[in-house]
């Protein structure tokens, strides 16, 4: 993997020591240059969980992709600075159903470097620990300080981390209350591991992924999004919808809003 070709990708011109103002730096950039997509799946192109691939796709050719391919890869990148990288299977809440999968999302638990190289992971006193996420869509931009009932707020959201037996759960603060958005252990994991899921996510009629096209990514004062021939603008506030008329438009918003040239 090209590094420098990497960060060049996601606008990155900040420090690179493995500290939490890099990781921080790199989260945002990251979540702001790379959309969460899935245009691959309708367009019938499989997607492998290769580093490599993944690479060739996200960096060679201006793609997004979704968590396995997001987190996958940055992954990948925070490893090759000297982060300490836990690749994490977490179970996502959906409203149509109360069951939870397990490897239905990829997420990162990532350590600060210590001065002892040869100190085993403990993960019991982990307030140097960090949760990262740059493949879930609209969601943190900053990792998330590893410590339970913590709150962290940006852009006008509120996140935590809390503690349910061996699981821990990040929700979101909602008019309602603490929306959950997905639950994990801290059992380590291999890419590999993934591979059922993914090919899931993109194969069975019940995935959220293989009933619309989604194309997504984070602006300094919102989001912007294409969620099929809808395009959304959400800054400062202001929600702006366009109802797109063409297949030709479609690819314009993409080409135009996200780099993105299918």
């Amino acid at each position: 993997m090209d590094t420098t070709a990497y960060l060049r990708r996601i606008h990155y011109e900040g420090q690179l020591a493995p500290t939490i103002e890099t990781l921080r730096g790199l989260h945002l950039a990251h979540m702001m240059a790379v959309p969460f997509e899935n245009l691959d799946i309708p367009l019938g192109h499989p997607i492998v969980l290769d580093e490599q691939l993944l690479y060739e796709k996200i960096v060679g050719r201006s793609r997004g992709g979704f968590c396995y391919e997001l987190n996958g890869l940055f992954a990948a990148l925070l490893s090759s600075l000297g982060f300490r990288v836990t690749r994490l299977s977490a179970r996502v809440y959906r409203p149509a159903t109360a069951e939870l999968y397990e490897f239905d999302h990829l997420v990162l638990l990532v350590e600060l470097p210590q001065p002892s190289e040869s100190r085993k992971l403990d993960f019991s006193n982990s307030a140097g620990s960090w949760l990262a996420d740059v493949g879930f869509g609209d969601s943190y931009t900053e990792p998330l300080r590893f410590v339970a009932d913590l709150e962290h707020s940006e852009r006008g959201s509120t996140y935590r981390l809390t503690r349910e037996g061996d699981c821990w759960v990040m929700s979101v603060l909602q008019s309602a209350g603490w929306k959950k958005f997905y639950q994990f252990t801290l059992t380590p994991h291999a890419l590999a591991d993934f591979a059922g899921m993914c090919h899931y996510h993109q194969t069975s009629p019940e995935s959220p992924f293989t009933t619309r096209r989604i194309c997504s990514r984070a602006l300094s004062d919102g989001r912007i999004t294409l969620a099929n021939m809808r395009l959304i603008i959400f800054r400062g506030g202001v929600r702006q919808e366009q109802l797109l008329q063409s297949e030709e438009e479609y690819r314009a918003a993409l080409r135009d809003h996200f780099g993105v040239v299918l």
